[in-house]
């Protein structure tokens, strides 16, 4: 489908919101509700099923840019695509680590360079962790967003990078292992273990509050299945090979 259909119109609508200010606190607010999130997720895919890249480029850097106080300017996908390629080896990067994240640019490039490197029957979300470090709250709720309807994956760590300050840490799962299902969304709590874990100077802010979605057990089993359905579809591949290749070699 062709880009540019998420233009300040159609995003507001989606978002039911009559004015761009109003945006990003009621995306945050959707991103704390599954049933709400889920909706939204297929009211965007039902205007373009390309993920391959960031659908709120345009409407965030034209309407929700902090640029004045903040410097933020987002990187072309151009170069996203670019960088991408630079600084990952597919033989053995299964994780990106992107630092102002903005709302996700560079990690869906990435994110999308796998999937297209992989069969889709062999592509399994947990083999990939991408790890997103971003300050803003505006960029907040479009980057979960993001991550979520990709079924990634991901860490997403609030706060100054160089500072060590947080506001929050969300952990993103894709409870199922499929790459075309959504994931969920978590917030860990202010704890000091998880201090130490990401490296926390001090906590900032108000904190997210608690939300937990993944059912861990759950999770687990379906992991179990997912590897074990991968085994199955790849013993079935190769004895379709091995069959088509000594057919062949009777036929000569």
């Amino acid at each position: 489908m062709p880009r540019g259909k998420f233009d300040l119109e159609t995003v507001n609508k989606l978002l039911g919101v009559d004015e761009s200010y109003k945006a990003p606190d009621k995306l945050l607010k959707i991103m704390f509700d599954k049933k709400k999130r889920e909706k939204l997720f297929r009211e965007f895919l039902d205007v373009s099923t390309d993920v391959s890249y960031d659908w709120f480029h345009e409407y965030f850097q034209d309407e929700q840019a902090e640029r004045k106080t903040r410097k933020q300017d987002f990187t072309p996908t151009s170069i996203s695509n670019i960088l991408s390629i630079l600084i990952k080896n597919p033989e053995t990067a299964k994780s990106t680590y992107d630092v102002a994240a903005g709302t996700g640019g560079m990690t869906i490039v990435s994110w999308w360079n796998d999937m297209i490197q992989e069969s889709p029957f062999f592509y399994l979300p947990q083999e990939h962790l991408f790890y997103c470090e971003e300050l803003s709250d505006r960029a907040m709720p479009f980057l979960l967003f993001n991550l979520a309807i990709r079924g990634m994956n991901a860490v997403v760590w609030q706060g100054d990078s160089l500072a060590r300050t947080c506001k929050g840490v969300f952990l993103i799962e894709n409870p199922t292992d499929n790459h075309m299902g959504f994931s969920d969304i978590n917030t860990m709590p202010r704890t000091d273990d998880v201090k130490r874990y990401f490296e926390i100077d001090k906590w900032v802010g108000d904190p997210y509050p608690e939300h937990i979605e993944t059912d861990m057990f759950d999770w687990a089993k379906a992991m179990d299945k997912s590897v074990q359905d991968r085994q199955k579809t790849f013993e079935k591949y190769s004895n379709a090979f091995n069959y088509v290749k000594e057919r062949t070699k009777s036929a000569e």
